[in-house]
């Protein structure tokens, strides 16, 4: 087996079908390449259908969870490891060093916190790991949009977007995991 991947996305599907469906190519593509995904543990979302992907298709799938969470959402079945964690810092702690890179997929603040953490832990070099956004369907197009902002107004120091990866379909993200990794 390669390395673990991070798949950072959604506890719930959205309503773009499209992101559902690249959802799943990337959990079996993740598998088919026989890297290892690290997710968040529970059953539903694009969370879920990341997971239940790389399930079927052979892969070797760590969820973790902190154990608030597992009685507000199913855990996903048929892990091959399970980590029920104390709370969401030990959540992502564990996830970053389980993990030699992190994918961002579509989804909402706690997505967008784990973002900010891996991406944040970068540029201060707590690690060297790379993260990428799978900004599929221009979903991030506004977030980009608006750090470019920060950066124009000198709350950035020119080279946070340089220590990202932003890519538009799964053939182009896993090429950019393999050329990484």
């Amino acid at each position: 087996m390669k390395k673990n991947i991070c798949v950072f996305c959604a506890s719930r599907q959205g309503d773009n079908l499209n992101t559902i469906a690249k959802a799943s190519d990337l959990g079996r593509a993740i598998a088919d390449s026989g890297y290892g995904l690290v997710f968040g543990g529970g059953q539903l979302g694009l969370m879920g259908t990341v997971a239940s992907a790389a399930i079927e298709a052979n892969g070797h799938v760590i969820g973790i969870i902190p154990k608030g969470l597992t009685s507000r959402e199913p855990v996903q079945q048929e892990l091959k490891e399970l980590f029920v964690v104390d709370d969401i810092i030990e959540r992502k702690r564990l996830m970053i060093e389980r993990s030699a890179a992190f994918v961002v997929l579509p989804g909402g603040l706690g997505t967008l916190d784990e973002l900010f953490e891996v991406w944040t832990g970068k540029q201060v070099g707590a690690h060297n790991k790379p993260v990428i956004i799978a900004n599929w369907d221009g979903y991030y197009d506004k977030l980009i949009a608006f750090l470019k902002q920060a950066d124009e107004h000198g709350f950035l120091n020119g080279d946070h977007l340089s220590h990202i990866n932003i890519t538009h379909s799964v053939e182009e993200l896993m090429s950019v995991l393999d050329q990484l990794l």
